[in-house]
C-alpha cells in the first residue's frame, strides 16, 4: 500500500482508525482503503451512518454559534477529528474574531492535518493528547498559551466519550475537566446511544462489531447516563435532545430518521 504524502510515517495505514472512517462517512479524502472497508462492513447494518455524523457536524456547528453568540471566545475541543470544513474556529472566529480555540487528538493523522490547517492561526492550536488523561490536556503549553481558564471556556466533547470504556472512567474525566473551568463555561456534548435508531439494537449491534474488531469499542449509553456527564451544569434549552431538535436551523421533522439517532446538548455551569 503506498503511503500518501499527508500521511505521517509514524502511523500504521494498515490499521483502521476511527477519526479516518469517521472522516469518509462526512465525504472527506484523508482516510485509506482499509478505513474505507471498515466504514463499509459497518454501513451493512447501519446504512445510515454518514447520516448521524453530518447531524452530529450540524449540531457542533449550531452549539459553536451560540456559544460564541453568549460571548464565549474561548473553545477547547477534545477529540476533534480531522478537519472538514465548518471547522471550530472557522465557526467561532467568524462571529468573534480573536475567538481562541485549542483541538486535541490522538489520532497522528488528525493532529498532522489540524496543524497544516491552522498554519498561520495565532489564535488555535492543537495538542496531541488523549480525553483520559485530563490533566495532560489542562497542562498544556497550547492551553496554557491560548486558554484562560479563569474565564468561561466551551469545552467540547462531540463524538467522542462513545469511544471511552466504563472501565477507563470517562465520568471521572469529564468531572476533572468541569472542576478546572471557570462558571458560565459551557459543555457542548454528543454522544451515540440505542435510542432513537430506526431499527432493533440487536442488528445495529453488527456495527458496533466492526468497532470492537478495529479495537476501538463503541459504547451505546442510554440518556440517563448520557446526562450524567451533565453534573455540575444547567442545562441551556431545549435539554438533551436528538441532534436535529438542539435549536435547529430548519424543521426536524424534514430530517433523514437516522439524524435522530443518539443524543446532544449544551450545558452551562454554575
Amino acid at each position: 500500500m503506498e503511503r500518501p504524502a499527508w500521511a505521517p510515517r509514524s502511523i500504521d495505514i494498515s490499521v483502521p482508525s476511527v477519526s479516518r472512517i469517521y472522516d469518509h462517512y462526512l465525504g472527506g479524502s484523508h482516510n485509506f482503503e482499509v478505513d474505507r472497508q471498515a466504514a463499509r462492513k459497518a454501513m451493512e447494518f447501519m446504512p445510515g451512518l454518514p447520516k448521524i455524523s453530518q447531524a452530529n457536524r450540524a449540531f457542533m456547528r449550531r452549539a459553536v454559534r451560540y456559544a460564541a453568540d453568549e460571548g464565549v471566545t474561548q473553545f477547547l475541543d477534545i477529540g476533534s477529528g480531522i478537519p472538514t470544513f465548518g471547522n471550530v474556529h472557522e465557526v467561532a472566529q467568524a462571529v468573534s474574531p480573536g475567538a481562541r480555540v485549542v483541538y486535541v487528538d490522538h489520532d497522528p493523522v488528525a493532529v498532522a492535518h489540524s496543524q497544516a490547517v491552522l498554519a498561520g492561526n495565532t489564535d488555535a492550536d492543537v495538542v496531541a493528547a488523549d480525553l483520559r488523561k485530563p490533566r495532560e490536556i489542562l497542562g498544556s503549553p497550547q492551553v496554557e498559551r491560548l486558554i484562560d481558564l479563569e474565564r468561561p471556556v466551551a469545552l467540547l466533547l462531540v463524538a467522542v466519550l462513545h469511544f471511552v470504556e466504563d472501565a477507563d472512567d470517562p465520568f471521572a474525566a469529564v468531572a476533572e475537566l468541569t472542576a478546572a473551568l471557570a462558571p458560565g463555561s459551557l459543555l457542548l456534548l454528543t454522544h451515540a446511544s440505542y435510542e432513537g435508531i430506526p431499527l432493533p439494537p440487536e442488528r445495529a449491534g453488527g456495527a458496533l462489531d466492526v468497532y470492537k474488531d478495529i479495537r476501538n469499542p463503541l459504547i451505546m449509553r442510554s440518556r440517563d447516563e448520557i446526562a450524567r456527564f451533565f453534573e455540575g451544569y444547567d442545562m441551556v434549552e431545549p435539554g438533551l435532545v436528538p441532534m436535529p431538535h438542539w435549536r435547529p436551523d430548519t424543521a426536524p421533522e424534514d430530517e433523514d430518521p437516522w439524524a435522530l439517532s443518539g443524543f446532544a446538548g449544551v450545558g452551562r455551569r454554575a
